[in-house]
This record gives structure tokens, C-alpha cells and sequence, in this order.
């Protein structure tokens, strides 16, 4: 995400709580007081940088793709305009997001089923066609699974019925027919299994799911050799080969596949 990052309970180095310093965060840990979900963090420019960095991308062919990440750090100004929008715990306080035994006190998950759900979901759908009228039509959304499927099936009809080109990519990793139902509602690709499958045979078997009916006919696998938080232990220990390896396996084994920036280009696979 490019938004503006919280303060409250920011994170350091290896999800450390309560960062110093110059550290800048998690940019999932979303919203200050400079503004929210349709904000640019001021280190990275502004609005009108935000526009010609499109339109230097455009002259070159690519197009840019947003990180759609729906979820509040504590500073978010929602928090304070919308408290309603949250979960509470039985104290009080609002419930922080949590994937056991990791706890993220800096990021505060939305209540899709609050009673204020009508509300939120079209606050949403204008985050999402503000960032269409500005020109951005990929989005990688986080964790769709997360989230209720109607939700996702409403929005996506929504922004479509603006714009029938927008792409939404699914960071989904769970299940098989979680992943395969997110594709059913609406998702133009998906994150897959292809950073686990290293050997031929699961390659094969593992291919030719996803090539066989009725999986082809509405899952657009994209595969990805790595994630900012996914390294498969064939990248850790096979060096530059490896990297090399699994880049020409995504790009030939699938119409659609990405890397994790210089992080990739640069083989780097050795923890900070």
C-alpha cells in the first residue's frame, strides 16, 4: 500500500511492537492524520506525483497496480469517525488483527456484518473508484478470503458496472475451494499453490488441475516464485540458479505470473 502508516503500536523489524525512530512501519497498518485509504503517504509524493508517475508508466506500456488492502491502523481517521466499523472486545477496546501466535496490534480489521455494514460497503466502493478515476485498474486485493463473499461479489459488480476492465487479483492463500470460489464470484486471477510445488511431479499434477474443466473455465491462476513474505526453501539454498529456475517455470507455465521486485531480481535470500 502507498497510503499514509499509523503510529499507534507501529511495528519494527521482525513484527517487533512499538518501533523508534525513523522505522517506518507496516504499510498494511493503514490511516494517520494525514488521511486514509484515498491518501499517499507524503514520503513517497503526492497526488499530482501519483499522476505522473501513471502517466510515465502509460507511455511505457505498463499499467500500475494498487495494493488494496481494506483494514485500519489505530490513527485511521475512520477509527475516530466510524467506530462503529470495528469489533469490540468485551473491555471495550477495539479487536486487533491476529493469525495466531502472531498478534498485530497495529492494524484494526473491519466488521463487515456491523451494523453499519450498508455504510462501510459503499465507503469502500468509493475508495476503490477514486483510485479508478484516477486511472489505476489492477488491483491486488489482500487476504479476499478474509472477508465476507458477498462483499466481494457486490464490490467487484459495482466497480465493473463503472469500468468493465478493472482486474482484481486474489492474495488468497487457503484452501482449494476457497481459492476456486473467490475465482466463481468474481476475481480476474488468484494467487496459487506454484511457490510449493518444486519437484516434477508435483508440478504436473499441480498444472494439469488447474489446465482441466471446470477449474479453467473460472480460475486465472497468476504464480509468483516469491511474496515480501514468502521464500520457499529452494530460494533460500538454491542461489541465483534457483531464482532463475522458478522465474522461466512462472513465466511459461501460466498466461499471467509476477516477482517480488528487486528483492527477486537481486536473488536476495538471506534474512535482515
Amino acid at each position: 500500500p502507498i497510503h499514509p502508516i499509523g503510529r499507534s503500536f507501529r511495528k519494527g523489524p521482525n513484527n517487533t511492537p512499538d518501533a523508534r525512530g525513523d522505522v517506518p512501519g507496516s504499510p498494511w497498518a493503514i490511516g494517520s492524520e494525514e488521511g486514509g485509504h484515498t491518501a499517499i503517504d507524503s514520503r513517497l509524493g503526492t497526488m499530482a506525483d501519483f499522476r505522473d508517475f501513471l502517466r510515465t508508466a502509460q507511455g511505457l506500456k505498463l499499467e500500475v497496480a494498487l495494493d488494496l488492502a481494506f483494514q485500519c491502523s489505530p490513527d485511521h481517521p475512520y477509527v475516530k469517525s466510524h467506530p462503529e466499523w470495528f469489533r469490540r472486545r468485551p473491555d471495550g477496546s477495539i479487536h486487533y488483527a491476529e493469525n495466531p501466535p502472531k498478534k498485530y496490534q497495529d492494524i484494526y480489521p473491519f466488521d463487515f456484518l456491523s451494523e453499519g455494514w450498508e455504510a462501510l460497503w459503499q465507503e469502500l466502493r468509493r475508495v476503490v473508484l477514486f483510485w479508478v478515476d484516477k486511472g489505476v485498474r489492477l488491483f491486488r486485493v489482500d487476504n479476499p478470503h478474509t472477508k465476507p463473499f458477498p462483499f466481494w461479489e457486490w464490490l467487484m459488480a459495482e466497480v465493473r458496472a463503472v469500468d468493465p476492465g478493472v482486474v482484481f487479483l486474489a492474495e488468497a492463500f487457503t484452501r482449494p475451494k476457497v481459492m476456486y470460489h473467490l475465482g466463481h464470484i468474481g476475481f480476474s486471477q488468484s494467487y496459487t499453490y506454484f511457490t510449493w510445488r518444486n519437484t516434477r511431479r508435483e508440478l504436473e499434477e499441480y498444472l494439469t488441475e488447474l489446465v482441466t474443466p471446470p477449474v479453467r473455465d473460472f480460475f486465472r491462476p497468476n504464480l509468483w516464485p516469491n511474496t515480501p513474505d514468502i521464500l520457499h526453501d529452494s530460494l533460500q539454498k538454491g542461489g541465483r540458479p534457483a531464482f532463475l529456475v522458478r522465474l522461466a517455470l512462472a513465466a511459461t507455465l501460466s498466461a499471467s505470473y509476477g516477482i517480488y521486485g528487486p528483492a527477486f531480481e537481486w536473488c536476495e535470500n538471506r534474512p535482515l
